[in-house]
């Protein structure tokens, strides 16, 4: 090969050493949209409503102070010990993306001794507030029809030493179960529970349903339809009848108990409807169910697979599901759907697909858990409930800058750790010029994320209205 005397291109490429900078560097750029977002939609507002009076002096950083710093934690996700607080309070590169000075930053003291500082009364109002976020965001959305998923979900706390409310699971590891009513990828109401509380624990079930369905009717629309899906742990004539004394309709599942079964052996195949989806196909069969507790017949459909991902289903290894329903029976319910153009939602295998899209509603537990965390890092009960609502708190909220800021650039379903390499880890310099901040990202990467954009919608984006 012939020199032609010139020195390798690539030598001056090379990095010789690595010194520390005074200057305000950061790789959580994205927390500045979030902060920026957050202030805009004016939750503070009724935060400070809420929990104001729970600073009891001057002193103390302010409760809009604490929560910033906490919805900031949880959507930054690194660690959810309360020593990481104590490590942020010394970067003050994250200081200046979060808009905060470095003397109002809070330590892991601050933070065990707010958390300290709840109890049930206190814990009540973040049920509130997340019943008034899914108001907002209905009001927003303007659905023809509310569709609810009822479900628990069991935080593993199986290496926790004596903390409160940590009992064993169905799941066989101990920890907390709480029970969650979810629309859409929002979490809009949780009791937060011990673990050894089955789902169909008390009233508690119906009470939940029964407030959210009361917020709706008063605060949403009167006469939207609403749906309530929910799995064969909530299967029970007292639940049941509730919904139906809410004027709602109810998908769920119920149990292959022996005479069912003995009843259905006896019906002809021919008798039985089918329904495809993909590679996979069903049979069903439409019947009426009276339990014996019960005071009336309720409408019921077996289901049984027989095709799944283009391979037969041996009828000994078919695991039949029923499903009990009150919609195409219960007048009120059905005279709804119709009014909507719904009417379809009537027919027996509607209503199976309907049950089957259930399975798209779990997956926002597996999203809130890779969002936040299942070990909850306190010992007493009331304070890991705090901790859990205002991870839930934060769920919501990260789940509305989402769809209000980056609909465009992430998909709806985007669990958040991919979210977060998108829009939350962008490296970035702070910087002070002419009496104002300005925050430099690299070129390609505000071109690629048009962060120009991202900016105007963080800056003007609907504002929450509550009352």
């Amino acid at each position: 090969m012939k020199d032609n005397g010139m020195k390798d291109s690539t030598t001056n490429q090379k990095i010789n050493r690595i010194e520390p900078t005074k200057e305000k560097i950061t790789g959580r750029g994205g927390l500045a949209l979030f902060v920026r977002y957050l202030e805009a939609i004016g939750i503070y507002k009724r935060i400070e409503d809420c929990f104001g009076s729970m600073r009891k002096s001057a002193k103390g950083l302010g409760i809009k102070k604490i929560f910033k710093q906490l919805f900031c934690f949880f959507m930054d996700g690194e660690s959810f010990h309360m020593l990481r607080f104590d490590e942020l309070a010394k970067d003050d590169s994250y200081a200046a993306t979060i808009e905060t000075r470095m003397r109002d930053m809070a330590s892991s003291h601050t933070m065990k001794r707010f958390f300290e500082a709840f109890d049930f009364v206190r814990i009540w109002q973040f049920r509130k507030l997340l019943q008034e976020l899914f108001i907002w965001r209905m009001q927003l959305e303007s659905p023809k029809m509310v569709i609810l998923n009822l479900d628990t979900m069991v935080m593993d706390n199986d290496d926790a030493k004596k903390r409160e409310g940590v009992k064993p699971t169905y799941k066989k590891v101990k920890g907390f179960q709480p029970l969650q009513l979810s629309w859409n990828n929002h979490i809009v109401d949780a009791v937060f529970r011990s673990g050894d509380k089955h789902s169909n624990n008390g009233d508690t079930a119906a009470k939940m349903v029964s407030h959210v369905v009361k917020r709706i009717r008063k605060r949403y629309s009167e006469g939207v339809p609403i749906i309530l899906r929910c799995d064969s742990g909530f299967f029970s004539g007292d639940n049941l009848e509730a919904f139906e004394g809410m004027g709602i309709g109810y998908i769920c599942s119920g149990k292959m108990l022996p005479d069912i079964r003995m009843f259905l052996d006896e019906i002809p195949l021919t008798e039985y409807g089918s329904i495809t989806n993909g590679q996979q196909e069903w049979l069903f069969y439409d019947f009426g169910d009276r339990r014996g507790c019960w005071k009336r017949f309720r409408r019921a459909i077996h289901c049984s697979p027989v095709m799944d991902e283009n391979q037969v289903v041996m009828e000994f290894a078919r695991p039949d599901t029923i499903i009990y329903t009150n919609i195409g029976v219960d007048k009120e319910i059905t005279e709804k759907l119709v009014e909507i153009g719904e009417g379809s939602l009537l027919d027996a295998s509607s209503i199976l697909r309907f049950s089957h899209d259930r399975g798209a509603d779990e997956l926002v537990n597996r999203a809130l858990k890779e969002f936040g965390t299942e070990q909850l890092p306190f010992k007493r009960f009331e304070s890991n409930a705090a901790f859990y609502y205002i991870m839930l708190l934060s769920f919501f909220l990260y789940e509305c800058f989402k769809k209000d800021v980056a609909a465009d650039l992430t998909a709806p379903q985007c669990y958040p750790s991919t979210f977060r390499r998108k829009m939350i880890d962008i490296g970035a310099k702070i910087i002070r010029t002419s009496g104002m901040i300005i925050m430099k990202v690299n070129r390609a990467l505000f071109n690629r994320l048009n962060l120009d954009v991202i900016w105007t919608r963080c800056n003007s984006p609907p504002v929450f209205a509550f009352g």
